[in-house]
């Protein structure tokens, strides 16, 4: 009675073109996934290239920094003689600026704010694109189980299509396949989307 009454759950049709759909949704979250995995490539790569830059920067800050400190020193001591000009010239941008705004405290902290500024853009640059790595990454995993469900969704259909029409086990594996088949629907409408 019931392989009767719910016997359009084993058609062929149905059967048909649940495995169809599952075989496609299941290539299409597959390849998504792939692109996923190298977008999330190549922003991690950009996202470690400029770290990398922003450490070169800071270490190249510091050495100026320093580079400041013994000239302004020099300058310092001989701030009435003639080698003055000298130490005064040789002085970075960002230290002549600070002099000229802040005579009383030249290395205050707008003068490191200044000569680390290219390193903190870059750090931040950094930042931003490792975060779209990691989106790109949770993407990934997502459409993974994406892929997942659909295949389990693919292996019910196909099992189903390989019974006997008259098989009560035929219509529980096409309804399986169709509750898998509208599981995946759902998690792949809930994937995040990456906005670069």
């Amino acid at each position: 009675m019931l392989a009767k009454t719910y016997s359009w759950l084993g058609s062929e049709v149905l059967l048909g073109a649940a495995i169809a759909i599952l075989s496609v949704f299941t290539g299409l979250s597959s390849y998504q996934s792939q692109m996923a995995s190298s977008d999330q490539n190549k922003y991690q790569n950009q996202g470690m290239k400029a770290l990398s830059d922003a450490n070169a920067a800071f270490l190249m800050a510091n050495q100026y920094t320093l580079y400041d400190y013994s000239l302004y020193d020099n300058w310092a001591t001989n701030e009435a003689g003639p080698k003055a000009s000298y130490y005064e010239g040789n002085f970075s941008d960002e230290l002549k600026d600070s002099i000229k705004t802040n005579p009383d405290d030249p290395f205050s902290d707008a003068y490191y704010a200044a000569m680390k500024k290219a390193a903190d853009e870059k750090s931040a640059e950094s930042d931003a694109k490792l975060a779209i790595a990691e989106n790109f990454n949770g993407r990934g995993d997502e459409l993974q189980l994406v892929m997942l469900i659909a295949a389990i969704g693919l292996s019910f259909a196909a099992w189903a299509s390989l019974l006997n029409a008259k098989s009560v086990m035929r219509l529980l594996f096409s309804f399986m396949s169709i509750v898998t088949g509208i599981l995946a629907l759902v998690a792949y409408l809930s994937v995040r989307v990456v906005v670069v």
